[in-house]
């Protein structure tokens, strides 16, 4: 998809979390822009109640972030290595980063095989194979303690638990605690893995907002995706990661779409694009969902199209994001043009701490209650 304006400004990436902005505020107190086709209107998140109805059902992922940079050195040199997904093999992919002396990091080439990273606590690091054929930057990497070999899968998260800080990027302004990088929906997994990176289209739902939508009827259906690093975004398909989607979740999105076909005036609508990937890959053929956990390689396109999603609540991609072939599965390469050009020239915030955007059918639009108007 190509976008009228290819370049994000850096002025538009949302720099601190909302609630630290200024005095009183909260994570919803970012901007919502609403697109049904190629109509758009204006609102405040926590608008987001009216614009929805009873009935609505909202498919949420659990998958808690993980803090999940590691400050490590590889011969001499400083490094910090990115743990992005762990394999049923005990091996994790890995992206190793070179520290830029800002606090954050910038790429750098991987591997060689056997190339060992030695990281805190005495813990080894050897990479052994790029993750994809002539992919350099992400590696299967196995991990040990010195002086003895244990699996991977027992040693990385308390690796993360003790050392580890979230994984974060240029265009924040400074380090954040993990929690302002959990989303209110973030459920501790069993195992100790999670998401590299937050599955951030949720981080604006509060408490409180939550608690409002399911008093006017709003339905909540979670499903787990652990998604892997986002510096694989630019130019790069989804690889493939860890879903599961429950028996109870896969019966409530079968209610709502009716065992096939929406029913007036419901919507199942995903709250970010790891939600639509998850919940797209335990659907049939018939249409139909059913309990389905294991890993997914499911890219959605506009050629692939969407079997059940209806709607998608989701943050604002850089242009050339594979993310926005699967907004324009959902709504159509006009619907998301249009979008992009009025957040561009409204100033809205991009990446996990910004603004959002919500993607409606263009047939459903019920706003009586809200104002539409925010700038």
């Amino acid at each position: 998809m190509t976008l009228a304006v290819q370049r994000v400004p850096l002025e538009l990436s949302a720099r601190v979390p909302a609630e630290q902005r200024g005095p009183g505020r909260d994570r919803d107190d970012v901007r919502l822009l609403v697109s049904r086709g190629t109509e758009v209107t204006h609102h405040a998140f926590r608008e987001l109640p009216c614009l929805l109805r009873a009935g609505d059902l909202l498919v949420v992922n659990t998958s808690p972030t993980l803090a999940a940079a590691v400050d490590g050195r590889v011969g001499h040199a400083r490094v910090v290595v990115h743990f992005s997904t762990r394999g049923d093999d005990g091996r994790w992919a890995v992206e190793l980063r070179e520290p830029d002396g800002k606090g954050t990091t910038r790429a750098r080439a991987g591997g060689p095989a056997g190339t060992e990273v030695r990281l805190a606590g005495g813990v080894r690091l050897a990479l052994e194979e790029p993750l994809s054929p002539g992919s350099g930057r992400l590696w299967w990497a196995r991990v040990s303690p010195a002086g003895a070999v244990l699996s991977s899968a027992g040693v990385v998260p308390g690796l993360l638990r003790e050392h580890g800080r979230p994984i974060r990027y240029s265009y924040t302004e400074r380090d954040q605690p993990l929690s302002v990088y959990q989303t209110v929906f973030a459920l501790p997994s069993a195992d100790g893995t999670g998401s590299a990176e937050m599955p951030s289209a949720a981080r604006p739902f509060t408490a409180r907002l939550v608690a409002e939508l399911v008093s006017r009827g709003v339905q909540f259906a979670p499903i787990t995706l652990h998604t892997g690093v986002a510096s694989a975004e630019a130019h790069e398909p989804p690889y493939p990661e860890r879903f599961a989607v429950p028996e109870a979740s896969a019966r409530l999105i079968n209610a709502v779409r009716g065992g096939g076909g929406r029913r007036a005036g419901r919507r199942v609508i995903a709250v970010g694009t790891t939600a639509v990937r998850a919940v797209e890959s335990a659907t049939g053929a018939d249409g139909l969902v059913r309990a389905r956990a294991g890993w997914t390689d499911l890219v959605v396109t506009p050629a692939r199209g969407v079997r059940v999603v209806d709607g998608l609540l989701t943050g604002l991609h850089e242009p050339e994001a594979s993310h926005l072939l699967m907004l324009e599965a959902v709504a159509g390469r006009a619907a998301i043009s249009r979008g992009y050009d009025e957040a561009l020239g409204g100033r809205y915030l991009w990446h996990e701490f910004g603004d959002v955007h919500l993607v409606l059918p263009e047939e459903n639009a019920d706003t009586e209650h809200c104002s539409g108007n925010y700038q």
